[in-house]
Parts: C-alpha cells; sequence; structure tokens
C-alpha cells in the first residue's frame, strides 16, 4: 500500500516562516518528532516539498533512480544568478560532461602534487594564526575559514591569493548565501527583494569576486603552465576539440572555492570543538599522527592509513553535516519503497535529521569516536550517513576535503594545546553551510610534549 504522507498545513508552515528562516533545523526537526521520517511542508507557505530522513527514500532518490531527479529550480535558479552556469548548476549531459573533466583534478596522481602546494599554504597561513593566538582568545571559525581558503585558493590557481582579495570573496561568499537562503525559505519576500535594490547589491557584491578570479586567470593565460586545479580546467577538451572558455572556468572556480573550503572549515571548526573537552581522544590522535608521520610532512598517499583520526572526523560529520540538507526535483511519477513521488515533486533529503535520528543511530547526540570503527561501521544503516553527500551527484572533493582536514590537524594538534574558553553558547545556524552562530573561541599554547601513550579507548 502506498504511504499517506503526514502534512504540515500552508498555514502553519507560513507561520513557522520566521523560525525557519532563523533555524529550519530546529523547525523540520520538531515535524520529524511529530511525525515520523517523512512529511509534507510549504516552505514559506508556496512551495510545497516532501522532506524525509528515510534512508531507503533517500538512497532511491540520490543513487538507485537518481536519473530522474534534479536538482530544484529554485536551486539551479538562485545558485545559477550567483555561481554562473557549472557543475553545481548544470544537468543531463551538460552536467555528466563537466563532472568528467573535472574529475581529473581529483583523481589520487592529482591530489599527490596538489599535497605539497597545500602544505606551503598550511605553513603560511599558520604564521598568522600563530600570532593571533599568542594574542588572547581566537575565534576558531573565521580563522579555519582563512586557512582552508587560503589552502583552496593556491590549488586552484597556484599562487598566494591576497589577504584583501580573500576578504572580499569569502565575504560576498558568506552574504549571498545567506541571501540564497532567504530567498528559498521565505520566497514571499522575492518581489521586495528586487524592488528594494537588495537582488542588485548581492548581485555587485557577486561581480566583485568575480572581477577578481577573472584578474587571475587573465595573468594565468600569460604565464607559463601550472599544476594547479586551473590548469585542469584551462586544458580539458570537450570532444569537438574545444575547451572551456573563460566565464565557464570563472563559474568553475568560484564553485570549487564555495564548496572546497567551506566544507572542510565548518567541519574543523565543529571537531575542534568537540574535541576541547576530550583530552584523551587528543592524546589518541597525536599518538596516531606521531607513529605514521614522525617528523614527515602528510601526502595524500599517508590518507589511508589514518583509522582513528578518520574515525573522528566521520564521527564530526555525523554530528554536524556542512550540507545540512539537499534537495531533488522528481522529473516523473516514482515510487520509493512505500511512498509516492508524483511528477514535479520537490523531496527535500535533510541530512541533519537524519544523522540524528534514534532509529538509525545509538545516543545519536553522543559524541562517540569509536561509531566509525571498521567494526562498527558495519552495522550502520546504509544512507544513513551523508556528510559528502551520495550518489553520482556526492561531492566531487570529498577525498580532496579529507586530505585538507587531515593535513591541518597534523600540524594543530601537535602544534598547540586547545581549551574552549568558558561562558559560551555554542549553536549550529544552518545557512547553505551548518555554520557556527556565535562563533567558537578557544585559547590556543604550544603543546605541552607528552610521552607516546598506548592507543586507548576514548569513548564517552
Amino acid at each position: 500500500m502506498p504511504q499517506s504522507i503526514p502534512a504540515v498545513s500552508r498555514f502553519q508552515s507560513f507561520l513557522d516562516s520566521r523560525a525557519m528562516a532563523h533555524n529550519p533545523v530546529q523547525v523540520l526537526t520538531k515535524y520529524i518528532e511529530l511525525h515520523g521520517d517523512t512529511f509534507r511542508f510549504y516552505f514559506g507557505g508556496v512551495k510545497e516539498a516532501i522532506v524525509t530522513v528515510n534512508p531507503v527514500v533517500i538512497q532511491h532518490v540520490l543513487k538507485t533512480n537518481s536519473e530522474n531527479y534534479h536538482k530544484s529550480e529554485i536551486q539551479k535558479k538562485r545558485m545559477g544568478h550567483f555561481l554562473g552556469k557549472g557543475l553545481l548548476t548544470t544537468e543531463g549531459e551538460a552536467w555528466k560532461t563537466q563532472r568528467r573533466l573535472i574529475q581529473t583534478g581529483f583523481e589520487r596522481k592529482q591530489l599527490e602534487v596538489l599535497s605539497s602546494i597545500m602544505q606551503d599554504s598550511l605553513t603560511d597561513s599558520l604564521r598568522d594564526f600563530d600570532e593571533q593566538s599568542r594574542i588572547g582568545p581566537v575565534d576558531i571559525y573565521p580563522l579555519m575559514m582563512k586557512v582552508t581558503f587560503a589552502m583552496v585558493g593556491r590549488s586552484l590557481f597556484g599562487a598566494r591569493l591576497k589577504e584583501e582579495d580573500i576578504d572580499v570573496i569569502s565575504l560576498a561568499i558568506s552574504t549571498v548565501q545567506e541571501f540564497m537562503v532567504r530567498q528559498t525559505i521565505q520566497p514571499y519576500l522575492n518581489p521586495w527583494f528586487a524592488v528594494s535594490g537588495e537582488l542588485r547589491k548581492h548581485w555587485e557584491m557577486r561581480s566583485r569576486a568575480f572581477g577578481i578570479l577573472r584578474e587571475y586567470l587573465q595573468r594565468r593565460r600569460k604565464e607559463a603552465p601550472g599544476h594547479d586545479l586551473l590548469q585542469i580546467l584551462m586544458d580539458a577538451r570537450y570532444s569537438d576539440g574545444h575547451g572551456m572558455d573563460d566565464e565557464l572556468i570563472l563559474s568553475e572556480s568560484m564553485q570549487l572555492l564555495v564548496a572546497g573550503h567551506e566544507t572542510s572549515s565548518n567541519a574543523l571548526s565543529w571537531l575542534l570543538y568537540l574535541l576541547s573537552s576530550r583530552p584523551d581522544c587528543v592524546d589518541r590522535v597525536r599518538d596516531e599522527l606521531d607513529s605514521l608521520l614522525g617528523d614527515k610532512p602528510l601526502t595524500y598517499s599517508d590518507v589511508p592509513k589514518f583509522e582513528f583520526t578518520t574515525q573522528v572526523i566521520l564521527e564530526a560529520l555525523r554530528l554536524y553535516p556542512p550540507f545540512w540538507m539537499v534537495d531533488r526535483m522528481a522529473l516523473a511519477d516514482d515510487r520509493a519503497g512505500d511512498l509516492n513521488i508524483p511528477k514535479g515533486s520537490t523531496v527535500v533529503v535533510f541530512i541533519y535529521g537524519t544523522h540524528h535520528s534514534p532509529r538509525y543511530w545509538e545516543n545519536p547526540e553522543t559524541f562517540d569516536d569509536e561509531r566509525f570503527s571498521k567494526t562498527n561501521e558495519k552495522l550502520h544503516t546504509p544512507f544513513a550517513h551523508l556528510p559528502f553527500g551520495a550518489g553520482p551527484r556526492g561531492c566531487i572533493g570529498g577525498n580532496y576535503a579529507m586530505l585538507q582536514m587531515l593535513m591541518i590537524l597534523s600540524v594543530l594538534l601537535r602544534k598547540y594545546d586547545f581549551r574552549l574558553v568558558p561562558g559560551q553558547t555554542i549553536e549550529p545556524r544552518p545557512m547553505v553551510i551548518l555554520r557556527p552562530e556565535h562563533g567558537i573561541r578557544m585559547n590556543f599554547t604550544e603543546a605541552i610534549p607528552r610521552r607516546v601513550s598506548r592507543l586507548s579507548d576514548c569513548s564517552a
């Protein structure tokens, strides 16, 4: 029998608009608890959607029958308006072609090449980090944003981005993303955004950011070939022998910058927050780093060797998934398990809700560093953990992100001891990315040398 979907009324959905604009995770979680794994909701009281945390439905939509599901028109329209026509905003054959061309930049051989570029960037960034941490408490969120942004920028352009350029582009990304969320969650305000000048203001921010990237691209056109991601975009050729034009390269570059730095910076911020109350786990990560690396810098070939550190990262990504939801639109009538999905339906995969569901996780609100051990991982429900999405449209840079996070941790955790500043309110703010709303302030001091301890269990 087809499943009857519980519904939040259009009127109630409209009443929830302000709460949705501030924290949609809290609103959707409330209705998951009230209605179960899947329910119908009207974003802003206007846009109807099927919201689900059910792994069976998620697997069907994102993987098994992914050809029947495209990103929603709202998402493509909003993101495409500000980010251009690139991998994140195209569908069908055009997307497949772009994915195939760009995938080359994230293969093992290229990630090995990028490792040294990333290490050089990290060394430069940590000088500033060290200076600030000596003065007093620091908010790790913007600092991690700067570190990862500089690293992705150098991986992409093969050169150090100017500090002022990083500031302009980073501000544009965060401000425009917040605006896009408002456009999606409060669609009834879009006419006002157009006539009030809000749309124009955000477009001008976007144009300044793209202008900076255009200057880097034009300079590179005059230089010798490099070994970075931009060179791969410039060298890529379609079946007719033609390459990407500059506007497409710019769009792809901006989208790689957006996805490439925010995922890691947010994950690292939340991970350091979680580890700040678990010195036993910090010791265990340090022991693994010391035993596997010694004094040498981390490269991509080292990544698979890190079992415990990877477990800790994956658990942090479960508790605080960077992308807290994704949406898809059904191109034709479909059925996922007992759920009928009519043509034109928008399906919202509520990733945060799945990651925190007691149906699929034991003690889901607890940070458990052994949850993703090889033994325990076999017990997990498939498609209940989606830190990088899933299916053909899963994050193209997932391996890059893991390399980036491990590389930064390999230096930070061995160089510094760190403590959370007491008296803070630490809570997530769901924008496009799940960010810490009030920041995360911490004290960093030079790490005290310690003997290598046995890798003992430090489960909560």
